[in-house]
């Protein structure tokens, strides 16, 4: 560990536990902006289509059972 972070981490450690929850959750969470890729913006745009389209009533929905069903005879 460099020397920054091990001072982060004494300060770190001085927190109160609701704090040290807090900062846990938020560096936790900043991995997934970290490995974001460029399709999850494609597919970003695909699935609010696809919602899109379900709500104006162009698309219907299948049951869980229904797309197994389907995977399971290919």
């Amino acid at each position: 560990m460099t020397a920054i972070a091990e001072k982060v981490m004494e300060t770190a450690l001085g927190l109160s536990p609701e704090d040290r929850a807090e900062l846990i959750e938020r560096l936790f969470f900043s991995f997934d902006k970290a490995v974001e890729h460029p399709e999850d913006e494609a597919w970003k745009v695909e699935i609010e289509s696809r919602i899109e389209a379900y709500n104006a009533g162009e698309i219907k929905a299948s049951s869980a059972d229904e797309i197994f069903n389907r995977i399971a005879k290919r």
